[in-house]
């Protein structure tokens, strides 16, 4: 069955499609807060981050095997395109 994800691994592995959450990005963004910790800041004063790049991915090979057709425009928004 055909199904959204919400990481980037399971359309590569061969899932439909995935929008969800870049997961390098936060462990890109702890440093600074590593650092400020170090210094001396308490961790409770520090604020909390949301995610800020999210990445949509289409895997066209798998879309091809249900016999769905995704948009163009959908394959144009997309960050990655698996065909």
């Amino acid at each position: 069955m055909p199904a959204a994800y919400a990481y980037r691994l399971f359309p590569v592995s061969g899932g439909l499609i995935s929008y969800g959450t870049d997961l390098a990005d936060p462990f890109r963004r702890a440093a600074p807060y590593v650092d400020r910790i170090l210094k001396g800041e308490k961790p409770s004063d520090l604020p909390v981050q949301t995610p800020t790049k999210y990445e949509l991915v289409v895997n066209l090979k798998t879309a091809r095997a249900f016999d769905l057709d995704v948009p163009l425009s959908v394959q144009q928004r997309s960050d990655e395109v698996i065909e």
